[in-house]
């Protein structure tokens, strides 16, 4: 029957999806996929992106990266999800972003979709009735501008849709939920900092993204939070000439959400009450530039036990030519036999130069 199968399909995909690269623990959430970053640059270096919002995937890093930013860029990415077990998920996403001069800050916008794959539909007595096809999908707006000379701020608001089985007889929008969430980020990047005798100048940074805030989204009788999260981070670049652009990330994010068996702290009681179980999750990477053509990336991710006790190792690389960005991920898990061992990533970026502002 559509029921069960509906709830045995959306806890398999949470299930999965708490155990990949992009995701925290879900705990219980609603609509995972919004945990997936489209951004195969941050994934090469351990999940590190908060403090190194430079480009359009600053709407899902941390919007206030895009205060700092006065092109036209476009960033495209599909990719076929967990393909070890055979399943027919896809993941695909595409944003676009430009500077306004009017608003004094940049304006962007993405799609996000999760398919996930074909089911059977039976009826009570488990007949076979045909086939369905299951889907989640979000639409954001975004904004961002310079508040200070040296902060930016961002914000987006975002629809969400999930569509895990149809509607049948009298279980009207039982496989259909919807929410809109917001988020909130900001961006440090000194212009003028010594620390201890070291100028620090345009070198540091330090992020701020609270994502996913919103309201519950309702399957049949049932709510569940979306993944509200909180990400914290920093970079520092510690080479630059002519030649040679060195950086360190740093980032810790930890989900905003507490469920006691069926029952899960509204907002924004989570925003306490999350801490009691598991503590957050630590990523590090690193990032070498070569004459800005050619990037080579690194990066470690670990979490608590409590959390899911993923760890595993990230490498990168990217190339830039002319007005393409195109970067790669490899994972490599420290666990063997793992089903992210070889999860390989890849995204695009577009950068069409500055609008003209005349």
């Amino acid at each position: 029957m559509i029921k069960n199968r509906m709830l045995f399909m959306s806890a398999l995909f949470a299930l999965g999806m708490a155990t990949l690269p992009a995701s925290a623990q879900t705990g219980g959430s609603a609509v995972p996929f919004l945990l997936i970053s489209a951004d195969a640059r941050a994934c090469g270096m351990g999940e590190v992106g908060t403090a190194m919002a430079d480009n359009l995937n600053a709407i899902y890093w941390n919007p206030g990266g895009l205060g700092y930013q006065d092109k036209q860029q476009v960033a495209i990415n599909f990719s076929r999800w967990l393909p070890q077990f055979n399943t027919d998920l896809y993941y695909s996403y595409g944003a676009y972003g430009q500077y306004v001069e009017a608003l004094d800050g940049m304006v962007a916008a993405n799609f996000v979709l999760m398919n996930l794959g074909e089911f059977t539909r039976t009826n009570e007595r488990g007949d076979k009735q045909g086939t369905f096809r299951s889907n989640e999908f979000s639409f954001g707006l975004y904004y961002g501008t310079m508040i200070s000379d040296d902060i930016g701020a961002g914000v987006g608001l975002r629809y969400i849709q999930s569509n895990l089985a149809p509607i049948s007889g009298q279980a009207t929008g039982a496989g259909t939920g919807t929410s809109g969430a917001f988020d909130i980020g900001l961006l440090w990047r000194p212009s003028k900092l010594d620390v201890f005798g070291w100028e620090l100048d345009d070198k540091l940074a330090v992020g701020f993204n609270l994502q996913n805030v919103g309201p519950k989204v309702t399957y049949l009788q049932q709510s569940d939070p979306l993944p509200t999260t909180l990400r914290l981070g920093t970079s520092l670049n510690v080479v630059r000439d002519e030649f040679n652009d060195l950086t360190f990330a740093f980032d810790a994010s930890k989900l905003l959400v507490r469920r006691d068996a069926t029952v899960s702290d509204p907002i924004p009681k989570s925003f306490v009450t999350a801490w009691e179980k598991g503590g957050m999750e630590l990523a590090f990477g690193a990032e070498y530039w070569y004459e800005r053509v050619v990037a080579l990336r690194a990066g470690y991710f670990a979490e608590p036990a409590s959390s899911g006790n993923r760890e595993f190792l990230t490498f990168g690389a990217g190339v830039k030519y002319q007005m393409f960005n195109l970067d790669f991920s490899f994972l490599n898990t420290i666990e063997e036999n793992h089903p992210l061992a070889n999860t390989m990533r890849f995204s695009l970026i577009v950068d069409l130069g500055v609008p003209d502002t005349k």
